[in-house]
Order: C-alpha cells, then structure tokens, then sequence
C-alpha cells in the first residue's frame, strides 16, 4: 500500500518538476513550445526534406525564432528552436538576419545579438556560438562560411568611423580565421567565379543626407582574402546576387527621397554596371534565368509605401511580367518580407511582416501564381533555407 501511495505521489509530482526544471533553465523569458500545423498535401519532392523559416522578430525582444516546412508530411512546425535547446539564455536571440546550410550544419545570422548560431541541420540542437558583432549576412565557399559584419554598435550616426569587415569561419572548427576589411556597413554578399562580392550599404550615416550613403560593391579576392577594388553601383546598396552565368544582380534603397529604389546588373567581366532595372528591387530570389522580386519602398516626401511584384528575365535583362501572384491573393499581403523559388516544383513562397509587431504570415503560390496555402509564423519572418536530403 505504501509503495502505491510513494508511486502515485511520484506520478503526480513529476510533471511539475519538468514545468520546475525547464523554467530554471530560462527565467528570464518564457519558454514556448513548438506547434505542429498540418497546412500542405504531403509531397515527395526530388532532393529536398523541407525548409527553415527564420523569424527576425521585433528588435529589442529576443523574439528570433525558426520554423521548418516538411514536404513529406505537409506539416509546419514553429518555434523549434527554443523546445530543442531548452539550456540556451534568450533562445535564438534578438533580430534573425539571415541563415543557411552547409555539410549538414545550419547557420543562423542573429545581428542585435552579435552571434551565429551554428545547429545540426537535421535536428537544430545547437553546435556552438560564433561571436561576429552586428553580423548581416553569410555564405560558403569551398570549406569556409563568409560573413559580413558593421563591425561598431547599432547607431545611426553621420559621423561613423568603423569599416565593416567580411569574416573568414572554417565551417569544421567553427573558428574566425580571417577578415577583410570592406566598405561602411556591408550587407548582401555574394561569391562567383573566385570572388566575393560586397554590397556597402553605408546605411548607419546616411539617414537625412544621401550623400552619407556608401555606392560600392567589395570585390574581395578568396585566394588572398583581400580586397581589390571597389566598383561604383549606387547610393545605399543592400542586396547582391549571381544569376547563373555568374553576373551579379545588386539592389539600391535610395534615399527615401529623391533618389529612387533601383536593380542594378554588374557585369562581373567588365567589372562594371551595364544595366538599370527601374524597380525598387527590396528582396529577390533567382531561379533558372528568372528574378523573382517584391519591392516595398518608402518616400518620406508622401510618408507612404509602394509595394510592386515583378519578374526579371536575367538573359534579356527585361521585366517580363509585373505580377508574381497571379489570383489577387497579394492583396492580403501587407508587408511582403521574403521569397523562395523552389528549384524543383517553382511553387513561390512569400511572407508577410504585417504590422511588424505581431506574428506574419507565409503564403505558398503554385508556379502559375495561384495561392495553395498560408500559416501563421513568428514575428517578421524573412529567410529561407532549403534542406537538403543526404544520401
């Protein structure tokens, strides 16, 4: 009778201790768990198990968080991270900028909080921390991950002094090896034929002058991991990207004024800008000879937003259409905030920030732009990441 009573005593108590135990591994925030959501029809698709979803969150609250997309089960998962590594402080972190996959590792970019987060790409239970401050964006290359950094503190001031660098990591020890020293502020990198290139931003010290603004792209040399030149592009530049004959596609916000929002085509032979796309041009995703591109652009002149879609042809360099969606469904998006062309079905996914404050929402379109689904995600989700399946 007494072992019963010692047994039901134990069964009752032991749910409370977990609650007990997992609040002691994080007091400082509440912890949440992850939600499954059947939204799609399972699929079988060539190569690929599903995708990450990074969530910037809302700066300031430590609100990064990581979703995942399986294709075989058509189900959706938010908030991973946090269940599988419930010893981490804070979580993810605070502003989720960028991520990526590489040798079976997930790289996530977490900027306020001066880290990557490196995790089994299988599992998300995390790896190590690498400490880069105000980190933006990353790549890989041939053993090695390239991050670029602002290198100072969060503030906007004209008077910034601190050039941003691109790191150097092996992605085996997961040590910063190297830095190259680039323009103020770099953001988008990107890495063709034996280069890396380097969108320079300048975006702390041009708020209220444009002529604040950096205009150069980087272009770094992988053998010596220096940096050669500087090709003039445009004020305030953010995003860069190779198509597939390794020319470059780079993106400048303007100035919120005058000075408009514009795609840019950088010949990567001549080592110069040939072309102007006359769009704003806020994040695309290029897949065969396809640019697929949202912008959302603002003008302190009217205080207000234009959000435009359209598809660039990167062989013709001509905008072939200025619809992504093609059923009216881009109506219920607010802030478009991120896009993915899947290789192998074309199926379109885009998200939207909404108000920015509270959690958005990613929509999947087939190839012809029709809507097949959509789901609640976490607070401004922005970055995709395909998973791979290894053989």
């Amino acid at each position: 009778m007494r072992n019963n009573i010692v047994i039901n005593v134990i069964l009752i108590c032991l749910p409370l201790l977990l609650v007990m135990l997992m609040n002691s591994c994080r007091s400082d925030v509440e912890m949440i768990l992850s939600e499954d959501i059947a939204i799609g029809n399972s699929e079988v698709i060539k190569g690929y198990k599903g995708f990450y979803l990074l969530n910037e969150g809302n700066m300031g609250s430590n609100k990064a968080t990581l979703d995942f997309y399986d294709f075989a089960t058509g189900i959706y998962t938010r908030n991973i991270y946090a269940e599988r590594n419930p010893n981490v402080p804070k979580e993810m972190g605070d502003v989720g900028n960028d991520i990526g996959i590489y040798n079976n590792k997930l790289w996530a970019v977490i900027n306020v909080s001066n880290k990557i987060e490196v995790m089994d790409a299988h599992t998300t239970k995390r790896i190590a921390q690498i400490d880069i401050p105000n980190c933006r964006f990353i790549k890989f290359y041939k053993g090695y991950a390239y991050v670029t950094s602002y290198a100072g503190p969060v503030v906007i001031d004209p008077n910034y002094e601190q050039l941003g660098f691109v790191a150097k990591i092996n992605t085996v020890t997961l040590e910063v090896v190297d830095r190259c020293l680039v323009g103020f502020q770099p953001d988008e990198l990107e890495i063709s034929g034996d280069k890396i290139y380097v969108a320079n931003s300048g975006g702390y010290m041009g708020a209220g002058n444009s002529e604040g603004y950096e205009r150069t792209v980087s272009v770094i040399d992988i053998a010596t991991f220096k940096e050669e030149k500087r090709i003039d592009v445009a004020y305030n530049l953010e995003r860069i990207k190779a198509d597939s004959r390794g020319n470059l596609w780079v993106s400048s916000r303007g100035d919120y004024k005058g000075l408009p929002a514009r795609l840019y085509f950088l010949d990567r032979e001549k080592e110069m800008i040939t072309d102007t796309i006359p769009i704003a041009a806020t994040n695309y995703w290029i897949d065969d000879d396809l640019l697929y591109v949202y912008g959302t652009e603002f003008s302190y002149l009217t205080n207000s937003w234009n959000i435009s879609y359209s598809i660039v042809d990167t062989k013709s360099r001509e905008i072939v259409s200025r619809n992504i969606i093609a059923d009216g469904a881009d109506n219920e998006i607010e802030k478009p905030y991120g896009i993915m062309v899947h290789p192998e079905t074309k199926d379109i996914f885009v998200t939207d920030a909404g108000n920015y404050v509270t959690p958005g929402v990613l929509y999947c379109f087939d190839k012809e732009g029709r809507k097949k689904w959509s789901v609640i995600t976490g607070n401004i989700p922005g970055h995709f990441a395909l998973l791979p399946i290894y053989n």
